[in-house]
């Protein structure tokens, strides 16, 4: 079956400026033009447009988006695939926060009572899910499941002000970091102290801290293009400027 550019719209429930704009990009090109100069839609495109719409949906970026489903290698089927499980794993992560929600309700109707811990462990819960989904393989190559499942237990079990503490010094870091990086010495007594800060950061997730582990994940910092893009946001040259300081705070140089 065709489609034009409306009917196409009112079957994605998405605008016609949206499906001009991403012809515009090529990131979903029509099949053809007709003889009037209207933009004609194939089985091809609406299942493309459909691909676009869950990875959309999964938080993705178009350009990120354009660059999966141009890729010569780019398999629909699999693609299908993956966007189930990435589905069932946000489903899940939904399950757990609405029966947080509910017992909270029930808590404010005087049905129950909830400890502080309970309030917030739908919420923990999301962000170790979050974790492990995208840092989980990398991290337990490195440093094992054991070490990854005692952080996760960590997280968990953090009450409401150690939650807090950990929230203000992560904020902390970055600020520390971004002072530091002006005067461009990873030995100076402000790095040094971002250096410091970001042990007292780790240590709220893990079991036990040594120096060398510390200048691991920093150097991922580095090496993982995710970890680097998060530190590098506002200032490029941040994760490796980290990496340094650490180094220099162990003294695990390599």
């Amino acid at each position: 079956m065709e489609y034009t550019v409306q009917k196409l719209g009112r079957l994605a429930g998405i605008s016609t400026r949206t499906l001009r704009y991403y012809d515009e990009i090529d990131i979903l090109k029509p099949a053809k033009i007709n003889s009037s100069g209207y933009r004609i839609y194939g089985q091809a495109e609406v299942d493309r447009l459909q691909q676009i719409l869950f990875y959309r949906e999964l938080g993705i970026s178009l350009e990120s988006i354009k660059d999966i489903v141009t890729a010569p290698s780019f398999n629909g089927a699999s693609a299908l695939r993956d966007h189930r499980e990435k589905l069932l794993d946000k489903r899940n992560q939904l399950d757990v926060l609405i029966a947080n929600v509910d017992k909270t309700i029930a808590l404010t109707e005087g049905r129950i009572t909830m400890t502080d811990q309970e309030k917030f462990e739908g919420f923990k819960q999301t962000m170790i899910d979050d974790n492990e989904k995208k840092y989980g393989k990398e991290i337990r190559e490195k440093y094992g499941d054991d070490m990854v499942n005692q952080s996760n237990a960590k997280l968990k079990n953090m009450t409401k002000e150690q939650h807090e503490e950990v929230t203000r010094l992560g904020n902390e870091v970055i600020a520390t970091l971004a002072e530091a990086y002006k005067n461009g010495d990873p030995a100076s007594p402000i790095a040094q102290k971002a250096a410091d800060l970001h042990k007292q950061w780790l240590s709220f997730y893990w079991s036990e801290y040594s120096k060398e582990a510390h200048a691991g994940l920093a150097q991922m910092y580095v090496d993982d293009e995710r970890f680097k893009a998060y530190y590098d946001d506002k200032q490029p040259g941040s994760a490796e400027f980290l990496r340094d300081a650490v180094r220099i705070y162990t003294g695990v140089k390599d």
